[in-house]
């Protein structure tokens, strides 16, 4: 039987850095395990490339406490292997009067949580992004930045590969008894087990007995891409005042290091963890998800059922270019070109709460360490939360 010090599920960019956070501090032998024949190919890969500056979280939270300093580390990293990032800025604004209260909210918040942002009235946000719309003020936010999600997953590749890690791709774990994980080609014993394995991180979870209040619920994002001759007239990102009531920030511009300008993403359930089209990736969790999706109608928590009606909508492009033009009013049909980007979100759903984590969770098991709910900022985050994960781990080792 191969035998491990650690086991690590889930080659995303939680599980990377976590594998590479082990290593740094030779903790022993390692392997990361992966299903996908390559790293990345889910949420990792597939998000917005935005390294978001902290401004959002509240000040007590997990999110606050690791964003601002991961994006320091995570541009010093893009500085460090060349990889392409660049300091865009953002502006959120309010699309209606309602918004001003939730612009101003969160101009608290960052003076909470250290994180430079200025509020400034329409005359200065022409300055500052002169094709978006406001109502009365805005936040501007010089700070966030944009970079190339795929190239930073290959670096850490690289640097693991450069490493003692032993690296397992296209293999399944089948099922976990005791200290082994069993896949094709047979066992695999550990001492510890860390799972990082996001859209399917509550299945390993409930495995080991561990996290079975919580569930993922997978929501959709779908992006469209702006035509090119547009793009140049966007200088950063334009995000609306989100509902603080949910964990998700709403359809938004943003920019990608390549020079495209994308208008998304949408917050649509999905019937399946990987239901990235519209009837492809439907698998038999979705009575499961039907069932916890019910119970969020039901309560209404937060506004839950008039989101949801929004967002869906959404799937028509008209009630799509309605949310954009609620930030860039001149956009017309023909300027989004369809989809240019799908990606799913990993949300955790608190079955007992009947309501939608909004913070990071982790939770220890038996000879294990859960990360249950590493939703944005977890790719800006990653460097720093993967040191808390590893101190947890090496805490119950």
């Amino acid at each position: 039987m191969r035998s491990h010090d650690f086991v690590v599920i889930g080659g995303g960019i939680v599980g990377l850095t976590v594998a590479r956070e082990l290593s740094r501090r030779k903790a022993g032998s390692i392997c990361l395990l992966e299903k996908e024949p390559e790293f990345g190919l889910h949420a990792s890969g597939r998000n917005s490339g935005v390294l978001h500056a902290g401004i959002y979280y509240s000040p007590d939270s997990l999110k606050a406490r690791f964003c601002s300093r991961g994006a320091k580390a995570m541009m010093d990293y893009a500085e460090e292997q060349g990889i392409p990032m660049q300091r865009v800025g953002k502006v959120i604004v309010a699309s209606t009067a309602e918004d001003v209260p939730t612009v101003k909210k969160l101009y608290e918040r960052a003076r909470a949580n250290g994180i430079r942002a200025d509020l400034v009235d329409e005359r200065r946000l022409k300055e500052i992004e002169p094709e978006a719309k406001t109502c009365e003020i805005a936040l501007y936010s010089p700070d966030t930045a944009i970079i190339d999600s795929k190239a930073v997953l290959k670096a850490l590749e690289k640097e693991i590969l450069s490493s003692r890690i032993t690296m397992v791709k296209n293999t399944r774990a089948l099922r976990i008894r005791g200290r082994s994980i069993h896949v094709k080609d047979g066992p695999i014993a550990f001492g510890h087990l860390i799972n990082a394995a996001g859209l399917h991180a509550d299945r390993v979870a409930h495995a080991m007995g561990t996290g079975e209040r919580y569930s993922i619920l997978p929501f959709k994002g779908i992006y469209r891409k702006l035509r090119p001759e547009i793009a140049s007239r966007f200088r950063g990102l334009i995000y609306p005042a989100p509902d603080l009531s949910v964990p998700f920030l709403g359809v938004h511009t943003l920019k990608t290091t390549a020079g495209e300008v994308m208008a998304g993403p949408t917050a649509i359930p999905a019937f399946g963890r990987e239901n990235y089209g519209i009837l492809s990736g439907i698998d038999g969790n979705s009575p499961r998800i039907a069932l916890d999706l019910a119970a969020l109608f039901l309560k209404n928590t937060g506004g839950f059922r008039k989101m949801m009606w929004q967002e869906v909508a959404r799937y028509d492009a008209r009630n799509f270019l309605k949310a954009v033009q609620a930030l860039v009013p001149f956009l017309r049909q023909e300027d989004l070109l369809g989809v240019g980007k799908i990606g799913l979100r990993a949300q955790l759903f608190d079955r007992k709460e009947k309501k939608l984590v909004m913070d990071f969770v982790i939770e220890d098991g038996p000879h294990s360490t859960h990360v249950l709910n590493a939703i944005s900022p977890a790719f800006t985050s990653s460097t720093v939360f993967a040191e808390m994960v590893v101190d947890r781990a090496l805490a119950r080792c």
